[in-house]
């Protein structure tokens, strides 16, 4: 009798190994486990079987016949073109990966964990629109609970409708007071005031431009400047009325304002420019308060002018420090610098402070447009404020 030894990484297998070089016929003698085994430098099974010696050569004989067809299909194998599907498992992960990421979407996790929320898959385009721009979580969650509970089932699937639907609800929140003209004999006072460099000087420089040479009707306009702390704030206005041929005031204490305003009297707007200063600095604010106490009587219309590239705690604190003026109206500039609008929605619905103008640029008198709910919403949507109007 013959013996032969065979390997394999389970008993199992060694055994399997045996019979298909052996056949049924093996007699196994021993089974035995081989620390790490040469050539395999891992722990193997070794079956040691016995058989006859007809049978030895028979195997070999079957083993070679096995071995000479093998080599045939593989050469004929490497003759061919391979054509084998690889299975793309990147794709899938990528799937899996977006399909991971959507679900995530529609998890309502605001900081304050005060609310949980679920997001149906039809508004998570909306919901992430209204978290690129800095939206008030709590007026995100009130909306989105207000249109998921109102919005009827058809319009669901379309997306337009269900952006249509949101437009309508961010317009009810929008404070806007339209332009109007005015009638005859009627005449109108903006006292602009506001943090240091958000543009009241250019502000009013628009506005003053806007009603004296782009309206239908030419209008006689005059300003007035209470500015007497930053350098150059007179020039700077005053070339600016002076291209226009408009008249300038310059008035340097409270008590000179009603003689300013009576020297101006044929005029049918006039703006008032003011110190800008920190929200901070209560002294600032104090004085303007005393100029607006000396006119007190005049129906003079406090507008607080206002960056929108800010965030919306820094408008909040803003706000209530200038609050002491008797804030009429909100204008807000820079709209060009800024990606997020968030802040100018929510700010303004939770002063319930109307928004009178909008500028979207430097350059006088053109970018300057009257608040207008749809623009405002459109820069919303498009996470960026379009000077097209």
């Amino acid at each position: 009798m013959n013996r032969l030894s065979f390997l394999g990484e389970t008993p199992t297998e060694a055994l399997r190994n045996a019979q298909i070089e052996c056949g049924e016929d093996a007699i196994v003698i021993s089974t035995k486990k081989i620390v790490n085994a040469n050539g395999y430098n891992k722990d193997m099974y070794e079956i040691v079987v016995a058989i006859e010696d007809e049978e030895v050569q028979k195997n070999l004989e079957l083993t070679k016949t096995a071995i000479a067809k093998a080599t045939i299909e593989v050469e004929q194998i490497k003759a061919e073109p391979i054509k084998a599907q690889v299975y793309d498992y990147k794709e899938e992960i990528l799937k899996m990966q977006s399909l991971l990421e959507q679900v995530q979407k529609t998890l309502w996790k605001p900081k304050s964990q005060l609310y949980d929320l679920l997001i149906p898959p039809e508004f998570i385009d909306i919901y992430t629109i209204f978290e690129k721009n800095e939206f008030d979580s709590e007026m995100t969650y009130t909306i989105m609970k207000k249109t998921i509970k109102e919005l009827p089932v058809s319009l669901k699937s379309n997306q337009k409708k269900v952006n249509d639907f949101f437009k309508l609800v961010l317009r009810r929140v929008i404070p806007i007071k339209m332009e109007q003209p005015l009638r005859k004999e009627q005449r109108k006072i903006m006292m602009m005031v506001g943090p240091t460099g958000v543009g009241k000087t250019t502000t009013i420089s628009k506005l003053a431009a806007r009603f004296a040479y782009k309206m239908e009707q030419n209008h006689k306009v005059g300003v007035i400047t209470l500015d007497s702390f930053r350098v150059g704030a007179i020039e700077q206005l005053q070339a600016y009325t002076n291209i226009m041929r408009l008249p300038l005031e310059i008035v340097k204490k409270p008590e000179d304002l009603t003689e300013a305003l009576l020297r101006l009297k044929n005029c049918s707007y006039i703006f008032i420019d003011t110190a800008g200063s920190s929200q901070y600095d209560i002294d600032k604010i104090e004085l303007i308060n005393e100029y607006r106490k000396h006119v007190e009587e005049l129906p003079i219309e406090k507008t607080l002018v206002l960056p929108s590239n800010v965030k919306h705690s820094d408008l909040m604190e803003i706000y209530k420090n200038y609050s002491i003026l008797d804030i009429d109206n909100l204008i807000f500039t820079k709209l060009d610098e800024t990606k997020s609008f968030g802040n100018v929605i929510s700010f303004s619905h939770k002063t319930k402070k109307s928004i009178t103008y909008f500028s979207i640029g430097q350059n006088v008198p053109d970018d300057l447009i009257a608040a207008d709910a749809s623009f405002l919403i459109d820069c919303f949507m498009n996470n960026e404020c379009s000077k097209e109007i």
